[in-house]
């Protein structure tokens, strides 16, 4: 029918079928179907309890016991560990760990709605120095205090911060074995932790040495590379020094034959404190260099790289002369020289060293080899060992200068004053050596957790050998999988750049490292085997690790009996990622499978728990012939929390935001006052009254977790956090209003199931009659596929950004609006039939919020008709799999009527909302629409849609009648009709159609719009929207009445209906 042509009035017959005409009613509202629901529009404080025990304790302990049996099939349902890097108990909560946490549950959540059996045991991280520092503040006590004293407060500080930070945890709805959570500082744990560095020093991966390592001085220990930071604008003081040379026969009838008098080589360091313990200096015998000749220094003559002296000038600034020009390799064990601070040592050698370059200083090196491991190496070479004359605290000891002990000594090397560097300049000024200094800004290692800077320097520590398992490491992450890759390389490369592992600290609270000491006379030696190892477990499993420190030193229980003579106890304890970095040994073991199927941790645990882990777990294994595992079968790495301008937090600048903040609503702005009718607001007694939020509890934070792509650094600030609230108002909306369908008086649901329902759905859509249902229940299949696909690949913020679209654009912006009148005012069978559809669409909505949002799913089901919840699997328990992908040839026809419908809906709203502007229409019921086809050729799919041809089982004219209807109904207009082919030229329709149209002096607009553009089956339509030609139906509203006053005729059969 023709959206121009009038319809016809009823004949005699028609009347008498439709009497009486009008039935009498002061109002019309309760014969409509309006849905109700009791559902909140924010979570009451008083069930949040109730709620969050029964989506976290309840489901974790119902998952883990029901997935223990076999099942029906006699199959035992796969088991999936996501194994917890332990966080630090040394304080309160921060945004670091909700993102961490919580991006954990949420993929512990999925799992157990793919049927398997989940395995996440919280763990904390006790010992190390951050702890022993907080518990000796909290205190007032000093690194001196007696051990006991700093482990009784270390344990105190830990146990206490644990509680309050479990609290926290469960607060987020964060589920898992909380009863059962493992504690580095347990004696199980330490028990099992010495049991692997025991059988590491059984494969001699563990070894006792004098040589650099990275030092301390605010914390008074070694560290390790993985707690080191970085400062990238440090500033040293950097120095020039001479140190005359003595030059062999050799060369001096050679190379500098034609050199008289004295001669001289400049070194360039940024650690002028070093000098003191200078044995050598190193060329490259590859390299050119000069001896310049500085007239302004009474002719003096130096040897500087050729390519430098340039830059040499520059500080002294002045010319200098060229000489003569000689090879390294000349220089190299032909000059010697004297270190004016170690006169009694003699002549220390000028040697060759590959690292030698010419891109800074002068081209020639001072070596230290007590203070670098590069000068270690090439001087260990030699036979050169290392000396260090500074002591813990980080300042000069009397070695530093034997000749004058106190003019060094108690000097810190690493203050912000640079004591020692600025007293060694002074002295080598005093001597004429000092030939330039200046500030020099670059990168420089800082203690992670003091923020000072730290030293290289040489004392006795134990190492485990990572050059001996780097291979096997090597191996062992080839079959892993990296989230994001870029992991792999990074992790990769922290392996290859590291040949040693310092595992000992110079610590109290810790696993001591399990070494006794001979004492012979004033000297103690180190003695370590695999008896002593095992009698110390066996001591500890006895007395427990306290007992380390709390028994007399030569207590003779410490002693196995193959030993003789007086044994004292070690006080070194272990690096704290040796500890975390053996938890997996409480996972058990599987044939040749990691033991967890997920590491998840911040991207600075490729450096720290990943490797250690990592390293350990090779450590124990046979990786030379074997098949060597990681401990992991996929590594997840999340980037770090910043403020909404994308800088670090810090206390500070004042920026921090806490998980508290987020659940509260505080950082939103204040709720407005509503104010009640009919009652005068009272004044606050005492100012501005206290400001009201959005609360909105633990799903809010997860929900902002679950958004953000947490591969790289996430932002957080009131614009994310608004978009995370409005976000959340909507499932909650959507939800009540599904609730309220499901709850309706007048018509209850036929169905019982939610699951049976779902199992029903077949691939071809069959059984669906209108095209609005069938396009909904087909972009709910699309979208259970897209989330789940996200949601398996890990890809939450993906799956959520998806929910959020289908919410918004699918359900509320179309769906929903097309079928609110088929509910409230249509026959009831069409209501039933609605509600299976609906409710496919909220059960499915419940499965995929259930891993992100579980407190808002553990409410909304609490609010679902009990005939349904009890015959149906909570959707938080129930196996989740996506909707069976609809066939191929229906999907491909769904697809051009999905675009099609948008397009002329998009065209018609155009139309409709220029009208409103003129002030021609109101309400969007108040229109007809006709659309003009055009002549050319277009979709045959698409034209036997417009025609009716694809509704089965109808005559020619009843089916494009029943499908004008449809689309009136999906346009939200009261009639709609077609015409064509017709032609047109550029925007102006032509034809007799519209001229008929514009005779009437009734208000119209058009739209031209464009389909078929993906096809390839470009066609031109027209949309024109007009004034309706019947009276508006007081019960339905839309304009499909004979007369004023009346009712349509549907309107008028479904209140007969319902008598």
């Amino acid at each position: 029918m023709s959206a121009n042509d009038k319809p016809e009035a009823p004949t005699a017959h028609d009347a008498t079928m439709l009497t009486p005409k009008r039935l009498l009613r002061a109002s019309w509202s309760s014969t409509l179907r309006l849905p109700r629901s009791t559902f909140p529009a924010r979570p009451l404080p008083a069930s949040t309890a109730a709620y969050l025990g029964r989506c976290t304790d309840e489901l974790y302990a119902w998952q883990h016991r029901s997935r223990s049996q076999p099942d029906a099939a006699g199959r035992t349902p796969e088991t999936f560990t996501l194994h917890d890097g332990p966080p630090y108990a040394n304080g309160p909560l921060h945004i670091g760990h909700a993102l961490n946490k919580i991006t954990k549950d949420i993929i512990c959540r999925f799992q157990v709605g793919q049927g398997k059996k989940v395995s996440y045991t919280p763990g904390w991280d006790c010992h190390g120095l951050p702890i022993e520092i907080k518990a000796l503040q909290a205190q007032k006590k000093d690194a001196h205090t007696d051990p006991v004293s700093v482990r009784n407060a270390a344990r105190e500080l830990a146990t206490r911060t644990i509680e309050d930070q479990k609290t926290g945890f469960r607060s987020w709805a964060v589920m898992g074995d909380w009863d059962n959570a493992y504690k580095t500082m347990e004696r199980g744990f330490e028990i099992r932790q010495l049991e692997v560095f025991k059988h590491m020093f059984e494969k001699g991966l563990i070894y006792r040495q004098f040589k650099p390592v990275y030092w301390s001085p605010s914390s008074r220990t070694a560290l390790a590379e993985a707690e080191l930071e970085y400062d990238e604008n440090y500033k040293s003081l950097a120095a020039f020094v001479r140190f005359p040379v003595t030059i062999s026969e050799q060369l001096r009838k050679g190379a500098l034959a034609d050199i008289s008098g004295p001669l001289n080589v400049v070194i360039w360091t940024t650690t002028p404190w070093t000098l003191p313990a200078n044995k050598a200096i190193a060329v490259h015998g590859d390299m050119a260099y000069s001896v310049v000749r500085d007239r302004e220094m009474d002719g003096e003559l130096a040897i500087v790289a050729t390519s430098r002296i340039g830059e040499y000038q520059k500080i002294l600034e002045r010319e200098l002369t060229v000489v003569l020009n000689v090879r390294g390799s000349d220089l190299a064990e032909n000059l010697s020289y004297e270190n004016p601070f170690q006169k009694a040592s003699g002549l220390q050698p000028v040697i060759h060293a590959d690292f030698v370059t010419d891109s800074s200083g002068t081209g020639l090196v001072h070596l230290a080899p007590g203070h670098g491991m590069d000068d270690y190496h090439v001087c260990g070479a030699r036979g050169i060992g290392a000396f260090a004359p500074v002591d813990d605290a980080g300042a000069f000891t009397k070695e530093a200068f034997p000749e004058f002990p106190e003019v060094f000594r108690g000097l810190h090397v690493s203050d912000v004053k640079k004591s020692g560097s600025n007293a060694v300049l002074d002295q080598l000024e005093k001597q004429d050596l000092l030939r330039g200094k200046h500030n020099y800004c670059h990168k420089y290692p800082i203690d992670w957790r003091t923020k000072q800077p730290v030293i290289v320097r040489a004392t006795e520590q134990w190492f485990a050998n990572v050059d001996g398992i780097k291979d096997g490491a090597m191996k062992a992450i080839e079959a892993v999988n990296f989230m994001p890759q870029t992991g792999r390389a990074r992790l990769e490369s922290f392996i290859q750049g590291r040949s040693q592992w310092c595992i000992s600290r110079q610590r109290a609270w810790g696993v001591p490292i399990p070494a006794l000491y001979r004492v012979e006379g004033s000297n103690l030696v180190a003695v370590m085997d695999s008896a002593i190892i095992q009698n110390a477990i066996d001591v500890i499993k006895e007395r427990g690790i306290d007992a380390w420190w709390t028994d007399i030193p030569n207590d003779p229980a410490w002693k196995p009996n193959h030993l003789t003579g007086d044994y004292i106890r070690g006080k070194d304890t272990m690096d704290v990622w040796f500890d975390s970095g053996t938890s997996w040994t409480m996972l058990p073991s599987e044939e040749d499978q990691p033991v967890a199927d997920v590491y998840l941790e911040g991207t600075d645990q490729h450096r720290g728990w990943f490797q250690s882990s990592l390293l350990t777990h090779v450590a124990t294994q046979s990786f030379d012939t074997g098949i060597v595992k990681a401990p992991y079968k996929t590594l997840i790495t999340h980037g770090f929390t910043l403020d909404a301008e994308g800088r670090k937090m810090s206390k500070s600048v004042g920026n921090v935001i806490s998980p508290s903040q987020i659940m509260s609503g505080e950082l939103l702005p204040p709720m407005k006052r509503k104010k009640s009718k009919g009652t005068k607001q009272e004044e606050p007694k005492n100012g501005a009254p206290a400001p009201t939020y959005d609360t909105m509890g633990s799903d809010a934070l997860r929900l902002w977790v679950a958004s953000s792509d947490y591969t790289r650094d996430v932002t957080i600030g009131q614009p994310v956090l608004l978009s995370i609230n409005q976000a959340l108002h909507k499932y909650r909306v959507t939800c009540k209003w599904l609730l309220g369908i499901m709850s309706l008086p007048s018509c209850p649901p036929t169905f019982t199931s939610f699951n049976t329902l779902r199992g029903d759905l077949p691939s071809n859509l069959d059984g669906i009659t209108l095209v609005a249902d069938k396009l909904a229940v087909y972009r709910l299949v699309q979208v259970s596929n897209e989330v789940h696909e996200y949601f398996a690949r890990y890809e939450f913020f993906k799956g959520v950004n998806t929910i959020n679209k289908y919410i918004s654009n699918d359900l509320s912006a179309f769906y929903f609006e097309t079928l609110k009148d088929r509910i409230y005012t249509g026959h009831k069978s069409d209501c039933e039939q609605l509600q299976k559809y609906l409710a496919l669409i909220f059960y499915e909505l419940l499965q995929m919020l259930a891993p992100i949002c579980p407190l808002l799913v553990e409410e909304i089901w609490d609010y679902v008709p009990e005939s349904v919840r009890e015959g149906s699997v909570h959707p938080a328990r129930a196996l989740w799999s996506p909707l069976t992908p609809i066939a191929e040839e229906t999907a491909h026809t769904l697809d051009i009527y999905q675009d099609f419908i948008v397009a002329i809906g998009t065209a018609t709203k155009a139309a409709q909302e220029r009208l409103r502007t003129q002030k021609k229409m109101g309400s969007s019921l108040e229109c007809a629409v006709c659309l003009y086809t055009p002549e050319n050729s277009y979709s045959a799919i698409l034209a036997d849609f417009l025609s009716g041809h694809d509704i089965s089982k109808q005559q020619d004219k009843l089916q494009q009648d029943e499908r004008e209807k449809e689309l009136a109904g999906l346009l939200v207009v009261s009639g709609f009709g077609t015409e064509g082919p017709v032609s047109w030229e550029g925007n102006d329709i032509v034809g007799t159609h519209i001229k008929s149209l514009e005779q009437t002096g009734l208000w119209w607009d058009k739209e031209e719009f464009v389909v078929g553009k993906e096809s390839g089956e470009k066609a031109v339509m027209v949309v024109v929207v007009r004034k309706a030609d019947m009276h508006k139906c007081p019960r339905c509203w839309r304009f499909d009445a004979w007369n004023e006053g009346d009712l349509c005729e549907r309107c008028e059969d479904v209140v007969k209906e319902d008598e």
